[in-house]
């Protein structure tokens, strides 16, 4: 179990190492965490990032906040991450927005193969995974993407960087999650989903 007590890591300072190394970190979180909860309202959620993906979105961060450009280091270490889905009884509850399947990462050539990928994932034991279609009724007002870490740590990425937080603004997430999950789809409607965002890829020349 991730241990609340332990110092939360200074997600900038790290970042200014290179990618490599905040997503050594985080894979490191990762792997001590048997139990977790996680909104991603416009990316694939990284532990199911496709390694050119992966690479994309992480070549998107180091452009922006101008850090050293390990793309494939981050990148190996973000889809390694993978490893631990469905082993020693981890369980993980993820919601998608929509969008996340339609966001243009990469280009066709590379969506193509992510949302194939999702297809398979649906399948994946440990793993729930619920999409939000863009249309639903909300229950709560979307917010930024967030994970929570067997429900005593909390994760929020944005432009502003991580932030980590234990105190009790972790129930504040617990309630935002429970309340996004009623607007998701599961199972055949979730595939269904992902099948339409696939056949709007334009197919290769």
């Amino acid at each position: 179990m991730s241990d609340p007590a332990t110092p939360a890591p200074d997600w900038p300072a790290l970042l200014q190492q290179g990618t490599g190394t905040v997503q050594a970190a985080f894979r490191r979180l990762v792997e001590r965490t048997r139990h977790y909860q996680g909104y991603s309202p416009d990316l694939v959620w990284g532990d199911l990032q496709t390694r050119a993906y992966a690479e994309e979105v992480l070549r998107l961060v180091v452009d922006l906040h101008d850090v050293p450009r390990d793309i494939e280091a981050g990148a190996a270490e973000r889809t390694a991450r993978a490893r631990y889905l469905g082993k020693d009884g981890r369980t993980y509850h993820v919601l998608l927005g929509e969008q996340a399947l339609l966001t243009g990462i990469g280009g066709p050539d590379v969506m193509r193969p992510q949302l194939e990928h999702l297809l398979d994932a649906l399948s994946l034991p440990g793993l729930t995974l619920g999409v939000i279609p863009a249309r639903a009724r909300l229950t709560v007002y979307p917010g930024d993407g967030f994970g929570i870490f067997d429900g005593t740590r909390v994760e929020v990425e944005g432009y502003r960087g991580g932030e980590t937080i234990t105190d009790g603004r972790v129930g504040l997430f617990h309630r935002a999650f429970d309340r996004l999950r009623t607007s998701a789809v599961y199972g055949e409607d979730a595939r269904a989903l992902i099948t339409s965002a696939l056949r709007a890829v334009r197919p290769r020349p």
